[in-house]
């Protein structure tokens, strides 16, 4: 070990691959390390959501719509297995005010550069015909995408030219007497570099309490249910009903579902989303799953006939405030975070990427960085929960 990277990525999911991919465009030398396999935490349970339509005017959506764009320009360097899919999505109200709701909710949008386009339900029906009928209108959002996140994250990392080290657990983060980061300390022994990025997801509070400092991130568990192939089309984009965005704005720690339906190349229909805070039990909850089933058949009464093949669930990285935190920790030079996305780090990854590498580079960021700042949490005594 005795090559110095100019930084240390701990985690092989999407984040931090997208760190990787963007420092080594940047003109850095990168070492990944994550215990697992690459894309083995909430990366490989992610429905592989690029979306703009679920987020409020904000530092969030500002982070989604330069995602999207380089979303788009690495859809033309990377493979097709990867399946990026430009499907759009579709925001359903079941009443007028709902709708009345989801019109002003759009309007902000809109104005911070979402493309966000009324329609009535008679539209609903021409974008997509299996639709149940007597829903009042939605928003058609042309920029939410789709991708492969494992594939996703694989591929990323082969483009960035990193040394990947999978099952290499961080037991320690380096630093010297003025408390400035050196490296990392390993289950296979030390690897020295002056910059170290926490890209860990859900584990990311636990790599910032090896380093001494405190960021409050928590798992919320999440569910998919998976059908059996289908004909092409049946669902066209990525449906869900509006109460699903605010959904995703709730902090509460209680079992909250909105389904969101879309189909796959592959044929099966994926049937998200749960969110709850149980830390990480991974007991399967048939009530949960009962639950998606019954709001997915609401939305397209054809899936009442269909036979769900499978489950599966993963840990959303989860912020107080439902925002990642990006870029250095001034409590720790040379440290820095890119994690707590919650459910959207797949879709925010490349942003959180380039981010992450002008900070490493002392480059200018191509957006305001301050509120993700990683210290914005009040200090805490005692081990992250």
């Amino acid at each position: 070990m005795s090559h110095v990277p100019d930084a240390v990525i701990i985690g092989a999911g999407v984040v931090g691959a997208a760190c990787a991919y963007y420092a080594s465009r940047a003109g850095l030398d990168v070492a990944v390390i994550d215990r697992g396999p690459v894309a083995g935490g909430t990366t490989g349970a992610g429905e592989g959501n690029l979306l703009v339509s679920d987020k409020e005017a904000g530092p969030e959506l500002d982070l989604a719509l330069l995602s999207i764009r380089l979303w788009r320009e690495l859809a033309d360097v990377l493979p097709p297995e990867t399946e990026y899919e430009p499907k759009g999505g579709l925001v359903v109200a079941p009443d007028e005010t709902a709708l009345t709701a989801l019109r002003a909710f759009a309007e902000a949008q809109r104005q911070a550069g979402v493309e966000a386009y009324e329609a009535d339900a008679d539209r609903l029906r021409d974008l997509e015909p299996r639709l149940a009928p007597g829903l009042a209108g939605g928003f058609h959002y042309p920029q939410d995408a789709q991708i492969q996140p494992a594939m996703a994250a694989a591929h990323l990392l082969r483009a960035s030219g990193a040394d990947v080290r999978p099952g290499e657990e961080v037991t320690g983060v380096l630093t010297d007497r003025q408390g400035a980061v050196r490296g990392v300390r390993t289950t296979r022994g030390d690897l020295h570099a002056p910059a170290v990025v926490n890209a860990t997801g859900t584990w990311g509070g636990r790599i910032a309490e090896l380093a001494g400092v405190h960021l409050p991130v928590l798992p919320r568990r999440g569910f998919v249910l998976v059908t059996e192939p289908l004909p092409p089309g049946l669902v066209r984009h990525k449906v869900y009903a509006a109460d699903y965005i605010a959904d995703v704005a709730n902090g509460s720690a209680a079992l909250q579902s909105s389904a969101v339906v879309e189909g796959t190349p592959a044929g099966p229909v994926l049937i998200g989303a749960t969110r709850e805070r149980v830390g990480f039990d991974r007991t399967l909850s048939t009530a949960a799953l009962r639950r998606l089933a019954a709001q997915a058949t609401a939305l397209f009464p054809v899936l009442g006939g269909v036979r769900a093949i499978r489950a599966y669930h993963g840990f959303r990285p989860y912020l107080p405030d439902h925002l990642p935190a990006i870029g250095p920790d001034p409590r720790v030079p040379g440290l820095h975070h890119a994690c707590g996305h919650e459910g959207a780090g797949i879709g925010l990854a490349p942003a959180t990427g380039l981010l992450a590498a002008a900070a490493l580079c002392g480059g200018r960021p191509a957006l305001d960085v301050r509120p993700f700042r990683p210290d914005r949490f009040p200090e805490q005594k005692g081990p992250a929960a």
